[in-house]
C-alpha cells in the first residue's frame, strides 16, 4: 500500500511556480516603488548645484560595495546549500546555530566597516567615487553616506535571516520586506525636501533598512529561532561557509567595483551624467530583478535539495525547465525595453529623457544576459562551486573597466559607452559560463531543450514585429508627458506584444505557455460560489 503524505506537510509544500508568482508580484511592486522613488527624486531635486541628484546617486556606491563584498556573498548561494544539508537531516537546531555563527561573525566585520565609512565618507567620495563633483556636492554626498554607513550591517542581518527562512520554504516575509525600504525613502522626500533637502533621503534610507529588518524578524515567528552571542569556530559546516564566502563575496564585490568605476568615469563627463546613467541603469535592473532574481531565487532551494538527496538527474531536469521558462519570459520583456526606451526614459525623468533613452537602449542586451546569469550562476552555487563564477567575473569586470574607459571617451561614445561595455561584458560572461557547464556536463543541453529554445527564438521574431507595429500606431509624441498619457500608450503596446507572444507560443506548442492558459481557463471557467 502506498503511504499517505502527512496532511500538514502536503499543505505546507509550495511549488516553484507559486513561489515564483509571489516573488514576481512583490518584485514588480518593489520595482514600481523603486521607479517611483527615482522619479520623485528627479522631480524634487535638481541635477546641478550643491544638492544635485548626482550627489545622491554617488553616496550609495561605497556602502553597497562593502555590503555585497563582505555580507551578500554569504547570503543565499554560499549559505543556503549548507542549510539545505542540515534540513535534509531534520537538524533545525544545527541550522539555527550556523545562522547565528555566520551572523555574529559578519556583524563584527560590518560594524568595523560602518565605522570606516562614517569617518572617511568625505575622502571616499572626493578621491574614489566621484572626483568630478563640486566641493558642495561632495559635502552633500558625504553626509548622505554617513547616514547610511550602518545600512550594510542591517541588510546583512536581514539577509542571513532571509536565507534561513527561504531554506525552510518561507518566502512571504522575504518578499515583502524590501518594499518598506523604498516606501521609507519616498516618504522622506516629502518630509525633508523643504528643510534639510537631499540629505534627508539618507535618513529615509536608514529608517527603511530598520523597517526591512523588523519585517524579516517577524517572519521568524514559530520557526524556533533564538539569537545567541556565539560563533561555532570548530564547526565543519561553518568552515565550509567561510571557504565559500570569499569567492562569492569577491564575485559580488567586483560588480560593485564596476559600479564605482562607472560613477567615477561619469562624474568626469559633465554635470548630470551620473544621474542619467543611474536612471538608465535602474530601468535596466527592473526586469533583471523581476525575472532573473525572482525565478532563480524561487528555484534555488529545490536545486539544492535535488543535489542534497543525490538526484543529479532531477537537478538537471529542473534547471533546464527553469532556464527555458526564463528565456521565454525575458524575450518579450527585452523586446519591449528596446522599443519603449523613449517612453520609459520620459516616465522616469522628463528633462533628461533623450540621454537616458540612448543609454538604456544600449543596456537592453545586458538585460537578457544578466537574467540568464542569475540562474546559470546558481547551477554552480548549488554544487557549492563559488570559485568558477568568481574567476569569470574577475576577467569580465577587468574587461568591462577597459571597455568602459575606452568607449566612454568624449571623442567616442561618451556616457553611452558605459552601457555598451555593460552589454558586451554580460554576453561574454554568460558565454564563458555556458562553455564551462558543457565541459563538465556534455549532456546538459539535450535535443529537447535546444529545440524548445529554437522555437522560443522563432516566436520572438513575431513578438518583435508586433512591438514594432504597436510603436508605429502609438508613437511617442513631443508633448507626451505624465503617467496617464505615457502609461496608457505603454499599456496598449505591452498588452498586444505579450498577447502575440503568448498566442504564437501556443501555436508553436511551447510547454511554457500551457500553465498560463491553464490558469486563465481555471479563473475564467471556474464557478463562483454564492452564499444565499
Amino acid at each position: 500500500m502506498k503511504p499517505t503524505a502527512n496532511p500538514r506537510q502536503r499543505k505546507a509544500r509550495i511549488s516553484i511556480s507559486n513561489v515564483a508568482f509571489l516573488l514576481i508580484a512583490t518584485s514588480m511592486t518593489g520595482q514600481l516603488l523603486g521607479f517611483l522613488r527615482t522619479k520623485l527624486v528627479n522631480a524634487n531635486f535638481p541635477t546641478a548645484g550643491p544638492h544635485s541628484t548626482d550627489a545622491y546617486f554617488a553616496a550609495f556606491n561605497v556602502p553597497d560595495l562593502f555590503f555585497y563584498t563582505i555580507a551578500a556573498g554569504a547570503l543565499g548561494v554560499a549559505f543556503m546549500p549548507v542549510l539545505a544539508d542540515r534540513l535534509s537531516k531534520n537538524d533545525r537546531r544545527g541550522m539555527w546555530e550556523l545562522s547565528n555563527s555566520l551572523m555574529n561573525f559578519l556583524a563584527i566585520l560590518m560594524g568595523i566597516v560602518g565605522v570606516i565609512i562614517l569617518i572617511f565618507a568625505n575622502p571616499l567620495i572626493k578621491y574614489v567615487v566621484a572626483p568630478g563633483l563640486s566641493p558642495a556636492q561632495i559635502h552633500t554626498a558625504a553626509n548622505i553616506m554617513r547616514l547610511i554607513a550602518f545600512n550594510p550591517f542591517l541588510f546583512m542581518v536581514s539577509g542571513i535571516l532571509n536565507a534561513s527562512q527561504q531554506a525552510m520554504g518561507r518566502f512571504f516575509f522575504y518578499a515583502i520586506a524590501p518594499l518598506f525600504y523604498n516606501l521609507s525613502i519616498i516618504i522622506s522626500i516629502y518630509v525633508f525636501k523643504g528643510n534639510i533637502g537631499l540629505v534627508g533621503l539618507g535618513i529615509g534610507a536608514l529608517a527603511g533598512a530598520l523597517l526591512q529588518l523588523g519585517i524579516v524578524i517577524a517572519g521568524l515567528w514559530k520557526l524556533g529561532y533564538s539569537w545567541k552571542p556565539k560563533i561555532q569556530w570548530h564547526s565543519g559546516e561553518f568552515h565550509l561557509i567561510l571557504r565559500n564566502l570569499p569567492p562569492r563575496s569577491l564575485d559580488q564585490g567586483m560588480d560593485q567595483i564596476e559600479s564605482i568605476v562607472e560613477t567615477h568615469v561619469a562624474s568626469g563627463l559633465g554635470s548630470g551624467n551620473i544621474t542619467y546613467y543611474n536612471n538608465a541603469f535602474i530601468l535596466s535592473t527592473a526586469p533583471i530583478l523581476l525575472i532573473g532574481t525572482a525565478i532563480s531565487t524561487a528555484a534555488f532551494p529545490r536545486l539544492n535539495n535535488r543535489l542534497s538527496r543525490g538526484r543529479p538527474d532531477l537537478f538537471r531536469k529542473d534547471f533546464l525547465m527553469v532556464i527555458r521558462a526564463m528565456i521565454w519570459i525575458s524575450a518579450p520583456l527585452v523586446v519591449l525595453c528596446y522599443f519603449c526606451r523613449g517612453y520609459l526614459a520620459r516616465l522616469i525623468y522628463a528633462h533628461g529623457s533623450p540621454q537616458i533613452a540612448a543609454i538604456f537602449g544600449y543596456l537592453t542586451l545586458a538585460i537578457f544576459f544578466r537574467i540568464m546569469y542569475a540562474i546559470i550562476s546558481r547551477w554552480f552555487y548549488a554544487q557549492k562551486d563559488t570559485k568558477t563564477p568568481m574567476f569569470v567575473s574577475i576577467f569580465t569586470i577587468a574587461l568591462n573597466v577597459v571597455l568602459a574607459i575606452t568607449l566612454s571617451n568624449p571623442n567616442t561614445y561618451g556616457v553611452e559607452g558605459l552601457a555598451m561595455a555593460q552589454s558586451i561584458v554580460a554576453l561574454v560572461e554568460v558565454m564563458i559560463l555556458v562553455a564551462i557547464m558543457l565541459y563538465r556536463d556534455h549532456k546538459l543541453f539535450d535535443s529537447e531543450f535546444l529545440s524548445g529554445v529554437w522555437r522560443i527564438i522563432s516566436v520572438t521574431g513575431f513578438t518583435v514585429v508586433a512591438s514594432f507595429i504597436m510603436i508605429s500606431l502609438y508613437p511617442l509624441g513631443i508633448n507626451d508627458r505624465g503617467i496617464f498619457t505615457l502609461g496608457s500608450k505603454l499599456f496598449f503596446i505591452t498588452a498586444i506584444t505579450f498577447a502575440v507572444h503568448f498566442a504564437v507560443s501556443a501555436l508553436f506548442d511551447l510547454d511554457e505557455v500551457r500553465p498560463v492558459f491553464s490558469r486563465i481557463k481555471r479563473i475564467a471557467l471556474s464557478p463562483v460560489k454564492v452564499d444565499l
